[in-house]
């Protein structure tokens, strides 16, 4: 109980206590402040380019379409994605695979000419994975997907192996042994999941993975093979062993990973899927695979994930969401030193597993929707593409510090929040909404040991309402269809313009500092961009 002050006493008193408060709370913001102090001298090495050396797509058909040509044109010339995955190269939408009226095999390389070609003309390089059956060559008529990708082994071992020599070397013709060389040949697609990609045991992709692997490597012993490409990080002592006891060649371990506890594969979202509170889930299994092979008889064996994303469900909303791009940041600075690449699973929406989709935000894996909207995940592998090629130390865990030849700087910084409240709330009703971000205590970036004089300071964000079209569909009513003038201006509230540029002077000293604000899951891109040298 306050005592019996006179008013002006009383209002001073109220006044020092607020003035106290606002103090207290300022000095506990400063302690809890991020603090990076970066020193321009003080060289880590080169950064990795693994994280976009390979991304995925749906299937092999969709790339003879128009939009999805230009969406990976776009992706690859600012992501840097150099490679592409996808299924059904042998399904029989694809054309490639039929026999005459005496059973003699017929091939027809049409659809994968015009989109191999079409890769080598923007710069890509495929990363082929051997699947799924065609259907006269089809043991059974188990499929997957719309589409109808056949999923059982091949009833007759010698026209399949000869399909694979026959359609290796005819690459090795059309594109040289020289490129071909450079390219990776991944067999099948998760052959641990029999009610989904593969009708046969284990042992029976192990004789599907022989075959296949004698058979490319039969036209040039310098192509790269590798498997078992399963889901869940499965299989891979149980293959380094089966190739080792029966002298099969490999080259590198693929397999795939996803960052839900619960869920199950399910192309409508309608059972449910629910995040991991553990941000590190993905990147831990890659450290485990990477571990797996170095304690096997193998240890020298690449390691790509051909697959990986926060969910494994193409109607899961967190690919829409802006919590995503820090996850993707978050996931790629830990498993980064493990991994010899890690393919984002999808570059775009154009991906019709479930049939064409209905909405132009439904939870798709891609990095843009349909309509070349670029979601907030695109822009985590944007950043990480303007990365200077030299990386500096950082004792910070969610940031990446880089310099260029031309003596310019990039700070790559997030936040990494999972925040789910419990996990009988699944991400199909969590992250289905319009989602505030919490603020944080401001970054303090403190460069040291810089090339003195001017630069251009420009700094991009990608979080809650920040290169954020998820938000703003919502804020739109969450129309089933967008209009032309919808379309443009979702485009708009999503073409990453710098949110603060400004011309600064470093001093003599070679030492800058400034506060950069913070919210929870923001992505965060400042550039030093060198002006002039100084004398």
């Amino acid at each position: 109980m306050m005592p019996n002050f006179k008013p002006a006493m009383k209002a001073k008193l109220l006044t020092a206590v607020l003035f106290l408060n606002a103090a207290l709370a300022m000095a506990q913001n400063k302690a809890n402040q991020r603090i990076i102090e970066i020193h321009g001298n003080q060289v880590k090495g080169e950064l990795s380019q693994n994280f976009n050396l390979c991304v995925g797509a749906g299937r092999a058909n969709e790339g003879l379409r128009a939009d999805w040509q230009r969406q990976l044109t776009i992706a690859h010339q600012q992501c840097g994605f150099r490679y592409i995955r996808f299924h059904g190269l042998l399904s029989d939408d694809m054309g490639v695979y039929s026999e005459d009226k005496n059973g003699k095999p017929v091939y027809n390389w049409q659809y994968i000419d015009e989109l191999f070609d079409f890769l080598q003309s923007i710069g890509m390089k495929p990363f082929v994975e051997i699947g799924f059956m065609p259907g006269w060559l089809a043991s059974g008529n188990k499929t997957i997907f719309w589409w109808r990708g056949n999923v059982t082994p091949p009833k007759d071992y010698q026209k399949w192996d000869g399909l694979i020599k026959a359609l290796v070397s005819h690459w090795t013709e059309r594109y040289g042994i020289v490129e071909v060389a450079s390219w990776y040949f991944e067999i099948w697609n998760e052959p641990n999941l029999k009610d989904g990609f593969f009708t046969g045991t284990q042992q029976d992709y192990f004789k599907l993975y022989k075959e296949t692997a004698q058979a490319i490597k039969s036209v040039s012993p310098r192509y790269r093979v590798g498997g078992p490409a399963t889901a869940g990080n499965a299989w891979v002592p149980e293959t380094i062993d089966f190739c080792v006891q029966q002298k099969v060649p490999i080259d590198f371990i693929s397999t795939h990973d996803y960052g839900v506890k619960q869920g199950f594969l399910d192309e409508t979202g309608n059972a449910g899927t629910v995040l991991s509170s553990n941000r590190n889930q993905v990147a831990d299994d890659m450290r485990s695979t990477k571990e797996k092979i170095m304690h096997s008889a193998l240890p020298n064996l690449e390691l790509h994930y051909t697959e990986w994303s926060a969910s494994y469900t193409p109607a899961d909303p967190i690919h829409d969401s802006y919590h995503e791009a820090a996850y993707i940041l978050n996931t790629v600075k830990n498993a980064l030193p493990y991994v010899n690449s890690m393919s984002y699973w999808t570059f775009t929406d154009i991906f019709e597993e479930a049939g064409p989709r209905t909405t132009p935000f439904h939870g798709g894996f891609g990095l843009m929707n349909y309509q070349d909207i670029k979601k907030p995940a695109y822009y985590a592998f944007k950043y990480l593409n303007e990365l200077g090629s030299t990386e500096l130390a950082c004792a910070d865990p969610d940031a990446f510090v880089c310099k260029d030849a031309k003596g310019n700087l990039q700070a790559l910084l997030w936040d990494c929040t999972i925040d789910r409240p419990r996990d009988s709330v699944n991400n199909q009703v969590f992250y289905k909404r319009d989602l505030p971000a919490k603020p944080l205590p401001a970054i303090h970036l403190k460069l040291r040991d810089i090339k003195t004089g001017k630069y251009r300071l420009s700094i991009y964000r990608t979080g809650y309402q920040a290169n954020d079209p998820y938000t703003a569909y919502f804020k739109m009513g969450s129309p089933g269809q967008l209009s032309r003038e919808q379309v443009k201006t979702l485009k708009q509230l999503s073409d990453d313009q710098p949110v603060e540029q400004q011309v600064i002077e470093v001093n003599a000293k070679g030492n800058f500092e400034r506060d950069i604000n913070l919210r929870q899951n923001d992505v965060i891109l400042v550039k030093f961009d060198r002006l002039q040298i100084s004398r």
